[in-house]
């Protein structure tokens, strides 16, 4: 088993693939040294002695400056390097437009299990969508929740509640002396009552915190994002609540919807709560629509579909020293074979491309698109600094613990989910995907932020890898978490769904783990199963707001 690894030959520092004490020698490039220090498992140390300035190069590209002095197997740290990155400019393109195509012969005739739409999308799942135009609907959107989860088989048993009670008979008869006696139990127990709309799998309703009291762009991008979310082919049709007197007007929302898909004919029913007058007039009409709606998205059936219809969101969270050596990759892989098949990938997360914006210029299919990636990147990057923030910023404190010590370091390895195919189209937030191949989509780093324009932007599946544990989901797009080691997916279990750690240890390579992980994939869009997050009703939403509250 190797102990440590150079990620690319261009390096100057090594990662440890387990803890390695002090005094470890190293042979690296025909010469050999000792670590001057224990190295923690993730973490790097550099391979050459630096001085203060000094370059750190990692992915083959620069991720860093020496704070001070680095002697050759000194581990890289918060106190001796800090973030730098190389300029980029479209100005400085060179076309990188050939790959090397995987082979993908044993897939040209795979099909997978979908919903067809009139206009030729295909869903991997069958949802009807309720959502508010302003968050006075929330608790008219959560009532219909209620209403409707538990009437049509789609709630889960609440364990939390059962253990509450439990706590409460206790409570009554022995007082607050009996609760040190109690011991919570576990239960994997399923909804015992079956689903009365089997083809249906399941009602998803929103909440959010805009549509009104803010500036004018805010309200419009969330009548964009809702167009966008009505447009995801798993979607089969939408229920809108409205208070009527908010800024987003449902006529905001038609209009975004024509813009995205002149052909949409999905069911669209909207209730207006100043115009019916009271809440129970309103939601006794919404509950009568909406049922007889789901009548109708019931109808449709599972039918196969080429690998081309695939639509996979790239994201990661919770990163790791391991997340651009195992998980990422195997994500890059498998984002090449879905490309190479004609299917499209979303690469969100902008300020997690940091330092690799001009190798992903230079994978741009023509010169438009790498200006419109550059100008999103630098209006990006203009608008925190002028609120004094920075991509600089962006490692967590889980991140840096866990050997992510500079952005660059971050979105390098972040930047390994995309792979190596040409970049098809540059994406705004809420723009939808209208070619084939790999996308970049703009969003920021925020977990729910990021997943919530991937979907906007046609995702209908996401996989997300995370080295630390994220507990985030979508309300329309099944989310597969992917674990960048084993402990990880063994520790927290109930949320993982794939574990990539067998690369870690040498079990298994990238290429081979990204076709299993294309395997489940398969799986999962044809219904055969559910994830960790859809089972949790991790239902996670999050509109981008851009400027001030009003």
């Amino acid at each position: 088993m190797h102990t440590y690894l150079s990620v690319h030959p261009k390096d100057n520092v090594l990662v440890a693939l387990q803890n390695l004490p002090k005094g470890t020698k190293i042979d690296f490039n025909g010469r050999s040294f000792e670590l001057v220090m224990d190295i923690p498992a993730k973490h790097k140390f550099v391979t050459e002695d630096l001085p203060t300035g000094g370059h750190v190069t990692m992915y083959g590209v620069l991720v860093g400056k020496a704070t001070q002095p680095i002697q050759t197997g000194e581990q890289v740290t918060t106190f001796n390097l800090k973030h730098d990155s190389d300029e980029y400019s479209v100005k400085k393109r060179k076309p990188q437009l050939d790959w090397h195509i995987p082979d993908v012969s044993k897939w040209e005739n795979r099909t997978f299990m979908g919903y067809y739409r009139s206009d030729g999308q295909v869903g991997t799942a069958n949802y009807w969508l309720v959502l508010p135009l302003v968050f006075c609907e929330n608790r008219n959107i959560l009532k219909l929740k209620d209403a409707f989860d538990k009437a049509l088989g789609y709630a889960f048993p609440d364990i939390y509640l059962q253990q509450t009670q439990e706590l409460v008979q206790l409570f009554k008869a022995k007082g607050s002396d009996g609760l040190g006696e109690y011991t919570p139990g576990y239960t994997s127990e399923k909804p015992t009552i079956q689903p009365l709309f089997p083809n249906l799998d399941g009602i998803k309703f929103l909440t959010h915190e805009s549509g009104c009291g803010e500036n004018n762009q805010d309200s419009a991008l969330l009548a964009a994002l809702f167009g966008a979310y009505a447009n995801n082919a798993n979607v089969a049709g939408i229920t809108v609540l409205s208070l009527g007197c908010q800024k987003t007007q449902f006529e905001d929302l038609t209009q975004e919807i024509k813009n995205r898909n002149p052909q949409f004919d999905k069911p669209i029913l909207f209730y207006e709560q100043q115009s019916y007058g009271t809440e129970f007039e309103m939601l006794s009409a919404a509950i009568k629509g909406t049922f007889q709606g789901l009548i109708e998205a019931n109808k449709s059936e599972r039918q196969p579909a080429p690998l081309s219809k695939l639509n996979i969101g790239l994201k990661c969270g919770g990163s790791d020293g391991f997340s651009g050596i195992s998980a990422n990759p195997v994500l890059g892989h498998l984002s090449d074979i879905v490309v190479a098949l004609g299917g499209r990938t979303y690469l969100a997360e902008f300020p997690e491309l940091c330092g690799v914006e001009q190798e992903l210029i230079d994978r741009c299919v023509d010169e438009e698109k790498a200006q419109k990636f550059e100008t999103l990147m630098r209006d990006y990057a203009a608008k925190a600094e002028a609120v004094g923030a920075g991509f600089d910023m962006n490692p967590s404190a889980g991140n840096i613990k866990d050997g992510l010590i500079t952005d660059a370091i971050k979105s390098a390895g972040a930047a390994k989910k995309g792979g190596t195919a040409p970049i098809a189209d540059v994406l705004n937030y809420t723009e939808v995907s209208k070619v084939p191949g790999l996308h970049l989509v703009c969003t920021p780093g925020n977990d729910v932020l990021a997943t919530t324009g991937q979907a906007a932007s046609g995702a209908t599946i996401t996989l997300f890898t995370t080295g630390l544990g994220t507990p985030t989901g979508n309300p329309i797009c099944p989310m597969v978490k992917v674990a960048t080691n084993t402990k990880l997916a063994q520790k927290m279990s109930d949320i993982i769904d794939f574990d990539c750690g067998p690369i870690i240890i040498g079990e298994k390579t990238i290429e081979q783990t990204a076709e299993d992980l294309l395997d489940y994939c398969i799986d999962l869009a044809s219904g055969k199963f559910k994830t960790k997050a859809q089972l949790l009703g991790q239902d996670d939403f999050m509109p981008w707001k851009r400027g001030v509250s009003l």
